[in-house]
């Protein structure tokens, strides 16, 4: 309950908005500016009108674009999510008009993919709140809360029609390494998203499965399942093990498993998310 309270506190989601928003910005204002690299999103769409129209600061322009999104978000997620999201909106526009870096990259691949993690885990660490980014995140959210599609996924098909129009007015090179940027953003952001919840489903396949179970609950301090099987081949009846584990306890559930039976079938398999029991808890925004 404590992990539940904490990971719900305004100082948290706070923290995790501004600590991942300013990494966003340094990327843009350190990488993407310089290279005059268009980052993708709502962020990417304001730099390109900008590019095209001379007109704003793409700050401005985000800010603006933001409002139907707000609107969008207000009538499927709570009011809770929209004022997270706005912290950030206002964090990262502040801050892109602020800020004022250069990390000095001069390879334009070096550049792009830099920019890629940069803007990637940032954006990934705001989505670990109970809020966003502002913009397509908040599309985003709904789109994966109904339908359970990636957000990275999201982003890069967004992002494919966005420099579909881009090809036809800027330099050919820029554009390839904008995708190539926001590609590596897409990747990044997934991976920031799940690096926390992934586990190993480990199941065991052992005639001493009591012992085993006995064993890891002991010395391991987790849980375990049976599961009933047959064998094909000898038509016994068995006793499958199920546990989930992270990567830290694996190789000691290894050394458990084969020291107690070293005929043991050992079938270890990565799993995306694990929600629930102690691990982790379901996000309500």
């Amino acid at each position: 309950m404590l992990k539940k309270d904490f990971t719900y506190s305004v100082f948290w989601n706070c923290f995790l908005i501004v600590f991942g928003t300013l990494i966003y910005v340094i990327g843009l204002k350190g990488i993407a500016d310089p290279h005059s690299f268009v980052p993708g999103g709502l962020f990417g769409l304001a730099f390109y009108l900008y590019y095209l129209s001379d007109w704003m600061n793409p700050g401005i322009i985000f800010a603006l674009l933001n409002i139907p999104m707000f609107i969008v978000g207000k009538l499927f997620i709570s009011g809770r999510f929209l004022a997270y999201s706005f912290l950030a909106m206002v964090v990262s526009s502040v801050s892109y008009n602020l800020i004022q870096v250069d990390l000095g990259i001069v390879n334009q691949l070096y550049a792009a993919v830099t920019c890629g993690v940069l803007v990637g885990i940032g954006s990934g660490i705001v989505l670990r709140s109970i809020g966003s980014n502002g913009g397509l995140d908040i599309i985003a959210v709904i789109l994966y809360q109904k339908f359970n599609i990636g957000l990275g996924k999201f982003f890069m098909i967004f992002n494919v029609v966005l420099y579909s129009f881009s090809f036809a007015t800027m330099n050919t090179d820029l554009v390839i390494a904008s995708i190539i940027s926001v590609f590596v953003t897409s990747v990044s952001i997934d991976y920031a998203l799940s690096m926390f919840n992934q586990r190993k489903m480990v199941l065991v396949v052992t005639d001493k499965p009591e012992c085993i179970s006995k064993e890891i609950i002991d010395k391991l301090k987790i849980s375990t399942t049976f599961l009933n099987g047959q064998g094909a081949y000898t038509g016994r009846d068995k006793k499958i093990l199920m546990t989930v584990i992270n990567n830290i306890q694996l190789k000691r559930l290894e050394e458990i498993v084969f020291t107690k039976d070293e005929e043991a079938l050992f079938i270890v398999e990565n799993t995306f998310s694990v929600i629930g029991a102690n691990f982790s808890k379901r996000k309500v925004y």
